[in-house]
């Protein structure tokens, strides 16, 4: 099974990316995914379940672990993708 993901890391710094938000980035861009867009602050990704499954909970442990003022609030969204739709 294929995943989309779509993730926001929070709170956002207009002025300079914040270092949880860096380290949440170069997560999801290392994983072993497929059409990864990584930006400072969205990341969408593609990928088999269980690498997209992973990718979510890394960049929260990361960008914790980076620093982030408070648990860090990063909506997700994971959406099936069906067969010819990727």
């Amino acid at each position: 099974m294929r995943l989309r993901v779509e993730c926001t890391t929070e709170p956002l710094d207009l002025d300079q990316t914040p270092p949880h938000a860096v380290v949440a980035r170069e997560v999801v861009r290392a994983a072993d995914l497929d059409a990864v867009d990584a930006s400072p602050f969205d990341n969408t990704a593609e990928g088999r379940s269980d690498a997209v499954l992973t990718a979510v909970a890394t960049p929260l442990r990361s960008s914790i672990d980076a620093g982030a003022p408070r648990v860090p609030r990063v909506p997700v969204q994971v959406n099936v993708v069906e067969e010819g739709e990727a």
